[in-house]
């Protein structure tokens, strides 16, 4: 027999077949020792090691380390209780100056922005119109003086006549209506002359009130009318000045507690930003009534207004002192600790552990609270570094009362223990 016939024939397309199947088995080796390489332990015994650790009690976070916090001391003194409102400064008086008379406006005595006392010039317009007319009225009144006296003289001659049965009785009658006739004709023309004079004191625009001028809406040489629409200028009362603003209505009982007492309340006017106090003044009057719409009722206050720093239709803050608390205890808004059972302080006691004190907040300002019970004067509250505490958690205070303090032994070894722990491996 022929034995060749019995192997296996070999040709091009077997070949490469097998080339590509040992190819792709090399690259999957290749593959699966590099992932080994990349992810395998960095020590084989790291899992026992760890294991054991935990046992000996070495950990890379050392739990037993304090916390370094910064605390603040519970102060008992004066606490003063504001309430804000938001207001708008109201001129007592706002007169708009407008002419009495028609004529020409022939002086301007006054310049923009400038402070006038009440009675001072401010313009005139030309008086000679009703100079004239008060020398005509003057005139007409020496006549009219003239015939009274003549009718009052003719008069008591008819009256001696009467008495001798010279004339008739008529006549004297007559004569004595003729002299009431002429007093009222008198009458008439003094009253032309007052006029007279008070149109040429109209004339002369003076001040009605004290207070700022604004600025100028009419000038020199114009014709004005006495039935004007617009006026020569407008004059605000600054001093005093006031500012209505308003409160919520849940505040307005202790603001009628406090009015009540007859005692002056002062309020403090501050710029639209809240930080730059403008004046000072003292609450005047309230409202009689709510604003439904908003729930606010408004109050008025009364400010000297000195130095002029308020101006009408200002926007304004304002802070009224509605009482003060003596030797209330009082910390930082940021010692104040929220959870589901409420508010607590974080106190560190003398071993330099902390302790969790329920707390019970009164009034607030600014950052500080007042604390109405379970804490006392001198009593150390954690302000800052309060996230890793827990109740009876280990501190070292790093800052009291906004001063550094020099850190622990404990704390300074904290990082040593911990290195000689990882080190122990």
């Amino acid at each position: 027999m022929n034995q060749n016939h019995h192997q296996p024939i070999t040709t091009p397309q077997t070949k490469r077949k097998s080339v590509l199947l040992l190819t792709s088995l090399s690259v999957l080796l290749v593959i699966g020792g590099g992932y080994y390489y990349f992810n395998k332990p960095k020590n084989p015994d790291s899992s026992v090691n760890s294991s054991n650790e935990k046992h000996r009690g070495f950990h890379h976070d050392d739990e037993d380390a304090p916390t370094p916090v910064t605390v603040e001391t519970a102060i008992a003194d004066d606490f003063p209780i504001y309430l804000n409102g938001l207001g708008t400064v109201t001129a007592l008086r706002t007169v708009s100056v407008k002419p009495r008379v028609d004529g020409e406006i022939i002086k301007i005595a006054f310049t923009e922005g400038q402070v006038v006392k009440q009675g001072d010039l401010l313009a005139e317009i030309d008086p000679r119109p009703f100079e004239i007319d008060l020398q005509q009225a003057e005139g007409q009144l020496l006549r009219d003086e003239a015939l009274l006296n003549n009718a009052e003289l003719d008069r008591t001659r008819y009256i001696k006549l009467m008495a001798q049965d010279s004339i008739a009785a008529q006549q004297v009658v007559t004569q004595e209506a003729q002299v009431k006739q002429y007093q009222g004709i008198v009458t008439m023309d003094k009253a032309q002359v007052n006029r007279a004079k008070l149109q040429i004191s109209y004339s002369k625009l003076t001040a009605p009130i004290s207070g700022r001028i604004g600025l100028r809406q009419i000038d020199q040489g114009n014709i004005v009318h006495a039935n004007d629409a617009n006026g020569l200028l407008v004059i605000t009362q600054l001093q005093p000045i006031s500012i209505v603003f308003t409160l919520p209505e849940d505040k307005i009982q202790a603001v009628i507690k406090r009015w009540r007492t007859n005692e002056p309340v002062n309020i403090s006017a501050y710029d639209r930003s809240g930080k730059t106090k403008l004046a000072d003044g003292k609450l005047l009057a309230l409202d009689n009534q709510i604003d439904s719409t908003t729930g606010t009722l408004k109050l008025k206050a009364q400010f000297d207004n000195t130095e002029s720093t308020l101006f009408a239709n200002q926007f304004v803050n304002i802070r009224m002192l509605l009482e003060t608390q003596h030797n209330a205890i009082q910390v930082s808004s940021a010692a104040i600790q929220q959870d589901a059972e409420g508010p607590f302080v974080y106190v560190v006691k003398a071993d330099n552990t902390v302790e969790i004190r329920r707390v019970k907040i009164g009034a607030t300002e600014a950052d500080r609270v007042i604390i109405e019970s379970n804490l006392n004067a001198n009593e150390s509250v954690v302000v800052e570094g309060v996230d890793r505490l827990h109740e009876g958690s280990k501190v070292d205070v790093a800052i009291k009362d906004k001063h550094s303090v020099a850190a622990s032994p404990e704390t300074l070894a904290a990082p040593d223990r911990k290195s000689h722990g990882r080190n122990r491996h």
